[in-house]
């Protein structure tokens, strides 16, 4: 096999050719790298499964917990956030990006070592434009409601 041949088949994949969607999917798949968030808090899964959606996974640790024994409640809100995000991110075109204008989070239970693998599921309400509307959930590994967070991202070209 030729020099060129080689290069051709190892080509580093341009995310700017991509859109949202399919920059996802990359990242899902190890095409293009994770969100350096990813490796710091440990998530332990991350899922695109169709357009205006985006989950992910992590498995509460002790390196997770705040001063009064359980889940920090920045865990909790990165995680929402990173599902609100990254639903909106999966509707972007090529050439879009967006930012988040604000996220509200409702923390409803506690998160320990104990409570399984938590889930943060993220869905698009509304894409407009130049704004959407984007809410997550998040359970515990038993399927129970832990957390709930709404953000507004702005989209830009």
């Amino acid at each position: 096999m030729t020099e060129s041949a080689i290069q051709t088949q190892v080509a580093p994949i341009d995310p700017a050719a991509l859109d949202g969607f399919e920059q996802l999917l990359a990242m899902r798949d190890g095409r293009l790298p994770a969100a350096p968030i990813a490796e710091t808090l440990g998530f332990a899964g991350f899922d695109v499964p169709e357009r205006g959606t985006a989950i992910f996974e992590l498995d509460p640790e002790l390196r997770h917990y705040n001063p009064i024994g359980s889940v920090h409640g920045g865990v909790f809100a990165t995680l929402l956030d990173s599902a609100c995000g990254c639903a909106v991110h999966s509707t972007l075109a090529v050439g879009e990006g967006y930012t988040s204008l604000d996220l509200t989070v409702k923390f409803l239970k506690p998160v320990t070592v104990d409570s399984g693998r938590i889930r943060a599921v993220g869905t698009v309400l509304q894409r407009g434009r130049r704004t959407a509307l984007a809410e997550a959930k998040l359970y515990d590994g038993r399927g129970k409601l832990v957390a709930y967070a709404s953000s507004s991202c702005m989209i830009f070209a």
